[in-house]
């Protein structure tokens, strides 16, 4: 059974974390395989992504602690690069980095049994990027959050600005689903545009943030072929033929 399921419907595509029987706790292969099925989409014709995780009993339980993913690998604007829409379908519990993957949507959808919690402070790690929530919601709510562990649920959620819409649980892939479609209709250029600009200019960006971004784009280059070649071309003594790959 694959950690991922994706699916077309239309020019939406829909991602969903398919692990149920461990709240959808994302592991390394979870990770990756997002990242990786996130490439495909963005070179693809698909025009919007609906992400979510399987069942309504949780989005995700955060980080898989037996088996730990390199998590920014799967957020959006750090390891998953598309300037296309992506909208997060939440049910359940939404924990920890599963709560960064969804406040890095652009926009979201919660049934109505969500709950949102980032419990690191109480468990004594932290990879720092939930730092931006604070750029998201009211500061103060966003630090209750962080540091207090402060659960919102999908009502308290939706008046502080953490999603868009609140529908009864079993219904938020097909409203976000229904969302994705009406924006699938509108000029792909445009939508681009401007989800850039807000990305790159207006909202703000914590150094763990940073930090993962650069991470992103420079293993881009150690896992290419160009660094495979230009060490196997200093072993051989030869001069390295690179093709920007």
């Amino acid at each position: 059974m694959s950690v991922v399921t994706i699916e077309q419907h239309g020019k939406v595509t829909l991602f969903t974390i398919n692990r149920p029987e461990k709240h959808n706790a994302i592991c390394k292969e979870t990770a990756l395989a997002l990242q990786a099925g996130f490439a495909e989409f963005d070179v693809s014709d698909q025009r919007v992504a609906v992400i979510t995780g399987a069942g309504d009993k949780a989005f995700s339980a955060g980080a898989d602690v037996s088996n730990l993913p390199e998590l920014w690998r799967c957020i959006p604007t750090v390891g998953i690069q598309t300037e296309k829409p992506i909208i997060a379908a939440s049910a359940g519990w939404v924990v920890g980095g599963s709560l960064v993957l969804h406040m890095m949507c652009d926009l979201a959808i919660a049934a109505d049994n969500s709950k949102f919690s980032y419990p690191e402070a109480k468990l004594g790690f932290t990879g720092g990027m939930i730092a931006g929530l604070a750029g998201r919601i009211a500061h103060k709510v966003a630090m209750d959050v962080i540091l207090c562990g402060e659960i919102l649920d999908a009502q308290r959620a939706y008046e502080v600005g953490l999603v868009n819409r609140v529908v009864p649980a079993g219904q938020q892939v097909s409203a976000a689903l229904e969302k994705a479609e009406k924006l699938s209709k509108a000029s792909p250029l445009v939508l681009q545009t401007l989800k850039r600009f807000v990305n790159r200019d207006v909202l703000t960006h914590g150094p763990s943030e940073v930090m993962s971004r650069a991470m992103s784009e420079l293993n881009v280059v150690r896992e290419s072929r160009d660094q495979q070649e230009g060490m196997m071309a200093f072993r051989e003594k030869r001069e390295p033929v690179y093709t920007g790959k």
